[in-house]
């Protein structure tokens, strides 16, 4: 005799097929609200520090105006502010600090990719991801107990003696050694940035596959000439992208810049001269300036000022990036 089977055992097969396309696709649709939900506050985030900032910093951009960016002269007392110096000393201490970093970088990624044995591209490359571990005040007292003495003993007295007096360049070589300055800054400013960059290339020098570089290698081409004519073609997107974060990072920096710069309003022609930055100037003053005053406007029209140079060199990096590719 046949056994009844109850209404509910007799369900269609594909409803729980169903049922789970309707879950998985209510799941696909709340991850892509919370992911772009977050990109919409990350550009709500940076669009609120800037408006922050250059509210903070109008009073200071009506008092003074296109003076403010164009001085150089920074007086509390007249309470009379420039930014002219700042600007100056965090351009050219970023840029010193690149033209140091990025070959040093190079050589460290092209070393771990291509030169380096198995057994110590490991521990090397994990030294160099420390590097970026160690926080920017240790880099700071650092290269004031060691690096400071060295340069005014040895390295800017050398300078001077050889190339003080030599025309043109003399001048960026010219001065007492005392020590600090802004290529003492830009120094350690390069020691710092050198892991990102360093990092970054090496990623993306070992996604390069690997077919490309023996064809190279199988046409006679050197090492030398795999990495310029392959590996760095192949790369340039990333590369580029490495080097602005390196940028931005010597762009900002305050603690270890503030510590050997030598903290000085005035803009030297030599390298040994004493100088600030926009972060420096921040970090020292901001804990005198009082609430409403011109002083407290004037930092916030610097920070405003160090945001627009970043978004300067951003935009400009991906101009060129879209002109290299479009060629």
């Amino acid at each position: 005799m046949q056994q009844a089977v109850p209404v509910s055992a007799k369900a269609p097969a594909g409803s729980a097929t169903l049922r789970g396309k309707s879950s998985g696709a209510a799941g696909d649709a709340i991850f892509a609200l919370a992911c772009r939900c977050a990109g919409v506050f990350v550009l709500l985030l940076l669009g609120a520090i800037i408006v922050e900032l250059f509210l903070g910093g109008l009073q200071a951009f009506r008092a003074f105006g296109l003076s403010f960016v164009t001085s150089t002269e920074w007086d509390p007392v007249q309470e009379v502010f420039g930014a002219g110096v700042s600007i100056y000393g965090t351009v050219v201490t970023a840029v010193l600090a690149l033209i140091l970093a990025v070959p040093v970088a190079f050589g460290v990624a092209f070393y771990l990719t291509e030169l380096a044995p198995a057994w110590l591209r490991r521990p090397v490359g994990m030294a160099i991801e420390l590097l970026a571990a160690i926080p920017s005040i240790i880099y700071g007292m650092w290269g004031f107990f060691l690096i400071v003495p060295l340069m005014s003993m040895h390295i800017q007295p050398f300078f001077i003696d050889n190339l003080g007096e030599l025309p043109l360049i003399g001048e960026l070589f010219a001065g007492p050694p005392f020590g600090t300055g802004i290529l003492t800054a830009a120094l350690i400013l390069a020691i710092m940035v050198l892991p990102f960059i360093a990092a970054t290339m090496r990623d993306v020098f070992e996604t390069v596959p690997a077919v490309y570089k023996e064809s190279a290698y199988g046409l006679g081409c050197t090492q030398w000439e795999v990495v310029r004519s392959v590996v760095l073609p192949y790369t340039r997107v990333s590369v580029v992208g490495g080097i602005m974060l390196g940028l931005g990072r010597a762009l900002g920096e305050t603690m270890a810049v503030t510590f050997v710069i030598g903290n000085a309003n005035r803009i030297s022609t030599s390298l040994f001269g004493p100088g600030n930055t926009i972060a420096s100037v921040v970090a020292l003053e901001f804990g005198e300036a009082q609430l409403g005053s011109l002083k407290l406007s004037a930092l916030l029209g610097l920070g405003f000022i160090l945001f627009v140079i970043s978004f300067i060199v951003l935009a400009a990096s991906r101009f060129l990036l879209r002109t290299r590719l479009r060629s």
